[in-house]
């Protein structure tokens, strides 16, 4: 271990801490309530059975795991951190419809522009200037006060 404190597993559990304890490197002395709430849950000994299972490489993602599933245990006993997943799709979900939503606005925004600017080069090829401007302010109001794009007959 290199340090005179047992980790906080050996502590809890008052035991000596070994030199090759294999909860030492994950539970350290300073933070005992990290060990407290996955001792709750999954119990010493499951925990040290699965670590030893587990390659080197991979203890310490699997610690965090049992870390965060011992913590939503511990709010929700009966669905843990499937409630939390559950909730965040539903979050994905209604951002999904939202952003939907935005995207067909933006769309019927570039369709509203791309009539506008129709009928502006349309009404630029004709003679009268007078007779431009009137029908131009009054298409410019039609498609301002409309909720949905439709072509005009010019």
């Amino acid at each position: 271990m290199g340090s005179e404190l047992p980790c906080a597993a050996c502590r809890l559990l008052h035991r000596k801490c070994s030199p090759d304890c294999i909860l030492a490197p994950y539970f350290p002395a300073d933070q005992p309530n990290k060990f407290v709430i996955v001792h709750k849950v999954f119990g010493a000994s499951n925990v040290a059975k699965m670590l030893q299972i587990l390659a080197d490489a991979t203890r310490e993602d699997a610690v965090k795991s049992l870390v965060y599933e011992a913590n939503a245990r511990l709010r929700d006993p009966i669905y843990g951190c499937t409630s939390t997943i559950s909730y965040l799709q539903r979050c994905i979900q209604q951002l999904q419809s939202q952003l939907k939503s935005t995207q067909d606005q933006v769309i019927e925004s570039q369709e509203q522009n791309n009539l506008l600017l129709q009928v502006y080069k349309e009404m630029s090829r004709t003679d009268s200037s007078s007779m431009n401007s009137s029908f131009i302010s009054t298409a410019v109001y039609q498609t301002a006060s409309m909720e949905s794009c439709h072509i005009y007959n010019i």
